[in-house]
């Protein structure tokens, strides 16, 4: 699974939870407006630790990309290098 699904389908689910959640709740508007505040609170850090965790993965990504590419030009310029000699 892709991250970038992952994280759609992560805000999708915390958006659609909550709505169900407003729509169905058993308490009045203040107690509700209250859970709502410290759920939305709660996904907001989530959100965070995800977006930490992604752009993590996508620099760790990216550092083997470019040891790979740096390996690979040196392999290309010792080919070049025998065949000018």
């Amino acid at each position: 699974m892709s991250v970038g699904k992952f994280f759609a389908g992560f805000i999708i689910g915390g958006c659609v939870g909550g709505i169900i959640g407003v729509l169905l709740a058993p308490h009045s508007g203040e107690e509700t407006r209250q859970i709502l505040s410290e759920n939305s609170s709660e996904l907001y850090k989530n959100a965070e630790n995800s977006i930490k965790e992604i752009q993590s993965k996508a620099d760790f990504a990216m550092e083997e990309i470019q040891k790979k590419g740096d390996d690979l030009l040196k392999k290309v310029q010792e080919v070049i290098s025998k065949e000018q000699t």
